[in-house]
Formats: structure tokens, C-alpha cells, sequence
């Protein structure tokens, strides 16, 4: 190592945010990130790759990114040592932001940056000169996550029930009550509690294995010809259904019936039918059809039922918004706000994938901080990239220059 340089970080305003282990003198990682400390005023000795300017923070941005984040670990960093950060598109990067500003999260996020965002004539310069890069950290400290992908699938089906299309597509019950738990107990604003109503009391909505066969009084969208097909349009949240006269029907995702998520393929592991290497949407698939009659055993296995609602237009995610693909992840909400700007470092489909990216939906899987799924989008292509993607993550959040924000996170 070439250098020692003493980095000096004011964070009185970001205790609230996470905890910082103390510093230590260690071997760089491969990105290199300056840690925010929880300190009045710290001084730290580091060993570096090359020296890094002081980082001035937004002490007043960042209080407010403690209210959004309460549970994010955020390290301080700079472009010039974001992996491959020369390389990205900038100009169809913030094209992708400039779409998701639609939307009043987004906009509610970055205030004015939206409006600016439209008018800017040099992308890249937009980015580095309106935003800083902090790194999302697990609670661990850890700086690896995973990435997986979803797409939208296509199926077959009919308005009508007959003996090939007789797997119903559910809208949302009429008497599936759900509660946000955030209006009575503000520490807990990002929860819901789901059922319905039996007598006086509210117990929990029926699980797959109790609502299964799939049939029953609620309202169908429409019937599709694969119990398998319909369990991982679930899985994606949105999707296609060619009916027989031609039409193709939008669907989305609208409502769950509030139990939690679990993996099927953890389960085929778990009985031994699969190893954990070899988990992805296509081996699933292939051992549910060569089981049959085992399908039932399996997809119970999974309590959470999705319930979705007609759309007009192709896959769009939680923020309400069509996504991009490649663009567009689904986040954990408890750590990332939706709407938010971020940038990712993974391995997709044997190669190198460093882009900047939208948080523009969620997911009953996707749980942590240094956790996304990419959206690969429409086809044949798309489910073979995303039913195999498995990757270690790096995440980073972009987060306004404080002096340009009058409003911000």
C-alpha cells in the first residue's frame, strides 16, 4: 500500500441511522468505502489503493435518511471507486430515473432532482455533481448480499372454466381485512397485519394447503391451464395470460393473504429431491412435472397466496410504475425506500453487470439490506437469465447533495 491517509468524518447527526464497529487497520476490500462514524469527531488511519478527498456529509439529509432507514448501515464512498462506474450508460441510466420521477415516492425522494433530471444535457455530470454514493451495509457490517432475478411470464388461459383451463386466477377477497399496524403504532409504519374477520375477532386468512384445491366463492380474473405456471406467476407478481380469442390479459399483483413466504426449492432440498447448487426455476419446474402427482405436496409447502388485479398495460412493479428491464429491482422497503436511485455490482449470466438501478418493487423473498431482485424482463431470454440467477451483491444507495434539496428522503 502507497498511502495512509487520516480521514476525519463529522457524524452527529447519523447516530440514529446504524452502528459502526470500532476502526481497525485491515487490508482494503475491492471497493473501497469510507465508514460514517458514530463519533462527534473521529480520526481514523486506514490503508488505501489511493488517497480518497474528506467526505463531507449532508448532516441534515442524513437525518433525514435515518427516518426513511432506520435499519441501513450506510458507508460513505465516492463515484471514482464504484466498480466499472465509467462504463455505465449514463444517459439510459437516468432515462430509467426520469421515469420512475412519474411517481410521487420518487419525486417525493428527490424533490427538485426529478425536475432537473429531465433537463440535463450531460448525464454523467448530472449524477456525479447532484448525488453521493454510500455503500448499504447488513447490520453485520457485511457487504455482500444476493441477487436474484424475475421476468414476465406468459400463460394460457380463458374467461371461462373448462377441463383445460380450470386453475383460477383470484382477485383480492372481499372479506380479506388488512391492517396498517403503522397507524396505531408508529415504530411499526412498514407493517401489515392481514386476515379476516370470524365472530369478533380477526384471525389469520387461509393458508395454500387450507384454500387447496384452488377453488372456491371468491372472484376469478380468469383460468389458466398449469397449477405450476399459476404458482410461479406468484412468484414473479405479474405477468401475461394469452386467452383463446387472441386478447392478452394483463395481470399484477394486487394483494397476499398475509403468511409469510417460503421457498419451495428450500424444501426439495430439504427432502433431498434437490441440492442447494442446483436450485433455480427451470430444475423446479422440471421435478414438479415429473411428479405430478407430488405438485399439491410442494406448492403447500408455501402458505403465502398472491391475489392480483387486471392491468392495462405490461409488468409493473410496487411503485405503480412499468419496469425497465435491467433498470428495474425489487428491494426490501424495511431498508430501501421505494423510488430509490441505487447502483449494483453482480454477476449476471457469466458476465460482469455494474449498472444504476430503480427500486420499483418488492417481493414476499426478498428480505434484507444488501438484498434485489433484478427484473430481466419479457420471454423466453428473460426466464432463462432470471430463473438461473443466483449472484453476490453489492449495493449502493444515491443519495441528493444536501446543498440542492430543500426536501429529500
Amino acid at each position: 500500500m502507497k498511502n495512509i491517509l487520516i480521514i476525519t468524518l463529522a457524524s452527529l447527526y447519523f447516530i440514529g441511522c446504524s452502528q459502526t464497529p470500532d476502526p481497525v487497520l485491515q487490508e482494503p476490500a475491492p471497493v473501497v468505502a469510507k465508514p460514517i462514524e458514530d463519533a462527534h469527531i473521529t480520526t481514523q488511519v486506514e490503508l488505501v489503493e489511493r488517497p480518497l478527498a474528506i467526505l463531507e456529509l449532508p448532516e441534515k439529509r442524513v437525518l433525514k435518511v435515518c427516518d426513511s432507514m432506520p435499519e441501513t448501515r450506510l458507508v460513505g464512498t465516492e463515484f471514482g471507486f464504484l466498480p466499472e462506474w465509467e462504463k455505465e450508460n449514463f444517459q439510459e441510466a437516468l432515462a430509467a430515473f426520469v421515469n420512475s420521477c412519474k411517481t410521487t415516492k420518487t419525486k417525493k425522494l428527490y424533490t427538485n432532482l426529478c425536475q432537473r433530471a429531465q433537463e440535463s444535457k450531460d448525464a454523467r455530470a448530472f449524477l456525479e455533481q447532484e448525488f453521493t454514493p454510500y455503500q448499504i451495509n447488513a447490520n453485520d457490517g457485511a457487504e455482500t448480499g444476493l441477487l436474484t432475478g424475475y421476468y414476465e411470464p406468459q400463460l394460457k388461459g380463458s374467461l371461462k372454466k373448462t377441463k383445460i383451463y380450470k386453475y383460477p386466477v383470484y382477485k383480492t377477497p372481499d372479506d380479506l381485512i388488512t391492517v396498517d399496524l403503522g397507524s396505531v403504532y408508529p415504530e411499526l409504519k412498514k407493517y401489515r397485519l392481514r386476515g379476516k374477520i370470524v365472530g369478533n375477532k380477526l384471525v389469520p386468512y387461509p393458508s395454500r394447503k387450507q384454500m387447496n384445491p384452488l377453488s372456491g366463492p371468491m372472484e376469478v380474473i380468469c383460468y389458466v391451464d398449469s397449477q405450476v405456471d399459476l404458482f410461479f406467476l406468484e412468484v414473479q407478481g405479474s405477468g401475461r395470460v394469452l386467452l383463446e380469442n387472441g386478447e392478452t390479459l394483463y395481470i399484477g399483483y394486487d394483494n397476499q393473504n398475509g403468511h409469510p413466504y417460503k421457498a419451495i426449492g428450500r424444501y426439495l432440498v430439504k427432502i433431498n429431491e434437490l441440492k442447494l447448487e442446483d436450485v433455480s426455476l427451470q430444475s423446479i419446474k422440471a421435478w414438479l412435472e415429473k411428479h405430478p402427482s407430488r405438485i399439491n405436496e410442494v406448492l403447500n409447502y408455501n402458505d403465502s397466496v398472491v391475489y392480483f388485479k387486471q392491468k392495462y398495460e405490461s409488468a409493473s412493479g410496487a411503485l405503480g410504475i412499468q419496469l425497465t428491464p435491467k433498470r428495474s429491482i425489487a428491494i426490501d422497503r424495511k431498508f430501501i425506500p421505494l423510488g430509490s436511485l441505487l447502483y449494483m455490482s453482480a454477476d449476471v449470466d457469466e458476465n460482469k453487470f455494474c449498472n444504476l438501478v430503480v427500486a420499483q418493487d418488492t417481493g414476499g423473498a426478498i428480505k434484507g439490506a444488501v438484498r434485489a431482485d433484478l427484473f430481466m424482463g419479457h420471454g423466453e431470454d428473460a426466464m432463462q437469465t432470471a430463473g438461473k440467477l443466483k449472484s453476490d451483491l453489492h449495493l449502493w444507495i444515491l443519495l441528493p447533495k444536501e446543498e440542492n434539496q430543500e426536501d429529500g428522503i
